[in-house]
């Protein structure tokens, strides 16, 4: 898990990007400068030489001026504290989320092979009620910008068992697709593997958006674990588990635990993944907890 990179994408309004990119700066050290271009981008060159940058998004419930979407460098593990501290930084500067505001989580694709991505999106899918309950996916993003595992793709990863990345490419797009343009259709999942061919990178679309920086700690530890757990796991299985409301916590619980998250490293982690929860999560039967 510590040798994964990740980036994240945190989107807010209420503030300008130029606001925005010099809180970032605060933080990270550098300098700033107007890009413009089509994303009328801000960027902060950091004091490592990493590139930030601050982005017009049309999706965000803001005027033009207020839409800022900020886009991190490559990070690992270690960075995590310092982009806490961004996040801090920015909240203080004034910027604000609403529910058009998102959270993208981005894993480095390069330690993923055809078994490791197919192991992900099995692990996705059998979890996935309680995944989409514990991050309290609305029912509007879920339709439209963050959908479930397509069920004919995981059809096809599981008769076929991809033995190449082309494999794969051809289940996830229809047909061979080395130059995918940045706005395909196919784009829109909370696990979105279009990324792996335009980008490098696996993305999670499944976050709302927030400037608590605990949550966000929370967020990218859970998309490293997860994604660790694919690499070193020889298999895994797809079938859609029940998800029962009076034991969801505790399920959750054990699911995180089993992907990693335990000990203090992630007891915040562990908090803020299993708030959206009601009962126990130390017992699955109620009345043992009870006696």
């Amino acid at each position: 898990m510590q040798d994964l990179t990740f980036g994240i994408e945190i989107e807010t309004i209420k503030q300008t990007r130029q606001t925005v990119a010099k809180a970032i700066q605060k933080v990270v050290g550098g300098t700033v400068q107007h890009e413009g271009l089509g994303y009328d981008a801000w960027t902060v060159k950091d004091s490592k030489g990493r590139t930030w940058r601050v982005v017009m998004d049309a999706s965000l419930n803001a005027d033009r001026e207020h839409q800022a979407e900020i886009v991190s460098p490559i990070l690992k593990a270690e960075d995590i504290a310092e982009m806490q501290e961004v996040v801090r930084a920015v909240r203080a500067a004034g910027a604000k989320v609403d529910t058009s505001c998102g959270i993208h989580i981005h894993i480095g694709a390069d330690r993923f092979n055809p078994q490791a991505v197919t192991n992900l999106v099995k692990m996705v899918n059998k979890q996935e009620e309680l995944i989409y309950a514990a991050l309290a996916v609305a029912p509007s993003r879920k339709a439209a910008y963050a959908k479930p595992v397509d069920a004919n793709f995981l059809r096809k990863i599981e008769t076929r068992k991809p033995a190449r990345m082309d494999d794969l490419n051809v289940a996830w797009y229809g047909q061979l697709n080395r130059n995918p343009v940045h706005y395909d259709s196919s784009r829109y999942h909370g696990l979105n593997l279009h990324n792996i061919w335009y980008r490098g990178t696996i993305e999670f679309r499944l976050f709302n958006g927030t400037l608590h920086a605990g949550k966000i700690k929370a967020y990218i530890q859970f998309c490293l674990a997860l994604a660790s757990k694919a690499i070193t796991s020889r298999s895994a299985q797809s079938e859609k588990r029940s998800f029962n409301t009076a034991t969801a916590k505790y399920d959750f619980r054990v699911f995180l635990l089993s992907l990693g998250m335990i000990g203090d490293e992630y007891e915040t982690a562990r908090h803020h993944l299993l708030a959206n929860f009601a009962g126990q999560s130390a017992w699955k039967n109620t009345r043992r907890a009870a006696a």
